[in-house]
């Protein structure tokens, strides 16, 4: 992975406005049952007890573990009826990452961050991910999931271009890229029949 991509690599076949194309709710799963429970399995092992977690670009449903004692849930999503419609959320805000990656949050607001199914669509994923280093406590993990599916013409040219591995290596990249995280390490989820679930993890870096 070069150290820089270029320009194009963050281009979509579909460049109409974000708020357009996320309009209309989607009250649906984009992952079968298979990958959702390895979403949530991934969630039990890795948001500690209590914490305040960040939900990037959220939806509906967080996949958080029915037993998780999480304290504020921050969901940032494209459309008002999903994020209202989700029972975990204790706050959420409409905001386009695309068009401003800056998020409302004090620094070290949170204890974990979550991103599922949704980093690929991200054209300024750098400039995102290091604004989630910043909300996060030192070594809060970011969570950072995704499948073999996608609304294509949103998803940007570099994630159209890659396999599985190809993608795990492109999120490891935001990560190192950013400044604001540890190493990252990748979990795989691959059943013989159903949607695959890859999670790459990183843990924000101290501030010492």
């Amino acid at each position: 992975m070069p150290d820089v991509l270029p320009p194009h690599a963050f281009r979509r076949a579909d460049e109409s406005p974000d708020a357009q194309f996320y309009a209309t709710p989607r009250l649906v799963h984009h992952i079968d049952d298979g990958a959702q429970a390895a979403v949530t399995a991934l969630y039990r092992d890795l948001v500690p007890a209590g914490a305040d977690v960040l939900d990037l670009m959220s939806s509906w449903v967080s996949h958080l573990p029915p037993g998780l004692e999480a304290g504020r849930v921050a969901g940032i999503g494209m459309n008002a009826d999903e994020l209202a419609a989700n029972p975990r959320l204790t706050e959420w805000t409409v905001q386009s990452l695309n068009d401003d990656p800056a998020l409302g949050f004090e620094d070290s607001a949170f204890g974990a961050a979550l991103c599922c199914v949704s980093v690929q669509y991200l054209t300024r994923p750098v400039e995102v991910f290091a604004e989630v280093g910043r909300v996060l406590e030192d070594g809060a993990p970011f969570v950072v999931t995704f499948s073999n599916r996608c609304f294509p013409t949103k998803a940007v040219a570099a994630w159209r271009a890659l396999d599985d591995e190809g993608h795990a290596a492109l999120v490891a990249h935001y990560f190192e890229a950013s400044g604001a995280f540890g190493p990252a390490e990748v979990h795989i989820h691959r059943p013989p029949l159903g949607d695959p679930l890859i999670g790459v993890v990183a843990r924000a870096a101290s501030r010492a």
